[in-house]
């Protein structure tokens, strides 16, 4: 299933994508005698007993039960599928090999994962533009990732076991200011974090539809040119061992986000470096989910 949340009439709610419409599952479930909270990030966090009304909600849209509760694409507004994160969102760097490669450095592939955050603030939705501000940045660069949420928290999951805590996949860009990144020293999080970096979206796709996330073709373009092209499979810690190693050092909770790292492609590594400018526009890809669309604006004065 697609889940996703939304925005109508200026009324936030949350869904799933049936056959082409967007189903408001808070409202469907009051017509059907059932219970929805008012957040995606609310359902994920009740649990597997509540996941199963989804497919009740579903058929009765198919049957024609809920029209009412059913919106054209068109009609609303799509969010980030959680458009508030409960924390920061976990983040992987260097995590393809030939994204280590292309940033000049003779270093050796990470034995570990490397990790650092985003602020849940600065998750952002489809189509929501955001801002080149050169008082900022002159570098702002592109990353796109798969990105997963966490269903059913744990510590220390066991690698095997670590795709059952899975609750769905999406799209992510980790949009980075390279100049701040690289620069003052190193300054990551301030590189990784400026307003509105993280797009996310469109949807949140369910884990039955993607039985196995390293088989995922994974590109990104700029004004329709190919500037990134991989597939998962390529990712030095695959999902299941990034679960498990995060998990040893802390606590997962049901909706946790964590990035996963982008491949080769980046516009910094190229020669000559390219950015993104006001005017442009993004589009992340992902096999499976379907494509994050991003346009870039300058501030407005």
């Amino acid at each position: 299933m697609r889940y996703l949340s939304f925005e109508r009439n200026g009324r936030a709610s949350w869904g799933a994508l049936v056959e082409g419409s967007v189903v408001d599952f808070p409202s469907a479930g009051t017509a059907l005698g059932l219970a929805f909270p008012p957040t995606l990030l609310d359902f994920i966090q009740a649990g597997p007993s509540l996941w199963g009304q989804a497919s009740t909600i579903a058929e009765a849209c198919r049957s024609g039960r809920v029209i009412s509760s059913s919106y054209g694409l068109s009609d609303v507004r799509l969010l980030a599928p959680i458009p508030r994160p409960a924390k920061n969102v976990f983040a992987l760097g260097l995590n393809y090999a030939e994204h280590v490669a292309e940033g000049g450095q003779s270093r050796p592939l990470p034995e570990r994962p490397i990790y650092f955050t985003k602020v849940s603030t600065n998750v952002v939705g489809p189509d929501q533009p955001v801002v080149d501000d050169p008082d900022l940045t002159t570098r702002l660069d592109w990353e796109v990732e798969l990105a997963f949420v966490i269903g059913i928290g744990g510590r220390r999951i066991n690698r095997d076991d670590a795709l059952r805590h899975v609750f769905g996949y999406t799209i992510a860009n980790d949009l980075s200011a390279r100049d701040v990144q690289q620069g003052r020293g190193g300054q990551w999080f301030l590189g990784k974090n400026l307003q509105g970096s993280c797009p996310m979206g469109p949807w949140l796709v369910s884990v039955d539809e993607i039985p196995d996330p390293q088989l995922l073709d994974i590109s990104l373009r700029v004004n329709g040119v190919v500037k990134q092209h991989s597939n998962t499979r390529e990712q030095i810690f695959p999902v299941a061992q990034v679960i498990a190693d995060l998990s040893r050092y802390l606590m997962l909770d049901p909706g946790d986000i964590v990035i996963t790292g982008t491949p080769s492609g980046v516009g910094n590594a190229r020669k000559p470096p390219e950015y993104l400018h006001p005017g442009d526009v993004v589009e992340a890809e992902i096999q499976s989910i379907g494509v994050l669309r991003t346009p870039i604006i300058g501030p407005n004065r």
